[in-house]
């Protein structure tokens, strides 16, 4: 078995075609290691073998973050950058494992020296991933402090005996109307900004402010239409 796994090694260095035969007749196999911990999914990525790399992960279902006995996986040992795209674009191999040193593989590549473009491509790399975690979360921050309005917290049902009756208006009262009181506005940022806006004494305000602002609506808009039939 020693030799035959060793063969192994060997037939994935030289991406022999016959390997995949082996593989096939015994799938266990395409996750071999040798007494040091090198697999063929390492020899695969460490001699540039795109499409076995591929093969190993889709068909044969290899660990693409195996460990070798110093903690590195297939993405330390590549020597081109396609390589390296192949394993993290792909088949999403993990930028953050540290080797038993506490180096990731970028460090460890950059330390080298000797692949600079594959240090820069898995900064890069690294630098994406961490933008569009930090997009997400925004928008989820954005989503919660939208305060009652928002998909997860839509706004609480009308009080009792309140409507919202909509029709048409003439253009002077709606000029009128979309003035915004900025004693209201204060009121509801404030109350949107508790802890327990979500909880029943926070909607329980809300209802009645919502009531009182109804009702001022109410109130200056027959103040008005009792002007214009005196006037």
């Amino acid at each position: 078995m020693a030799n035959q796994n060793q063969n192994l090694f060997i037939l994935a260095a030289d991406n022999n075609p016959h390997l995949l035969s082996i593989l096939r007749s015994d799938h266990s196999l395409a996750s071999s290691q040798d007494p040091h911990g090198y697999s063929v999914l390492h020899a695969a990525a460490s001699y540039n073998h795109l499409d076995l790399l591929r093969t190993l992960i889709n068909e044969f279902h290899v660990d693409v973050n195996t460990k070798d006995e110093d903690g590195e996986t297939p993405l330390f040992v590549v020597e081109t950058v396609d390589a390296a795209q192949v394993l993290v674009d792909e088949v999403g191999a993990d930028l953050k494992i540290k080797n038993d040193e506490g180096m990731t593989a970028e460090e460890k590549i950059q330390t080298d020296g000797e692949f600079p473009t594959i240090a820069a491509f898995l900064r890069e790399s690294r630098l994406q991933g961490n933008s569009s975690n930090s997009r997400t979360d925004v928008m989820t921050s954005n989503q919660q402090s939208e305060g009652p309005f928002n998909d997860d917290a839509r706004p609480p049902p009308l009080p009792p005996h309140v409507t919202v009756n909509v029709g048409m208006m003439d253009e002077e009262s709606a000029v009128e109307d979309t003035t915004v009181d900025p004693e209201f506005k204060e009121r509801i940022e404030a109350l949107a900004a508790r802890e327990d806006f979500q909880g029943e004494d926070g909607q329980r305000e809300l209802r009645e402010l919502i009531t009182d602002a109804v009702r001022g609506s109410d109130d200056a808009r027959n103040d008005r239409n009792v002007r214009q039939r005196v006037e």
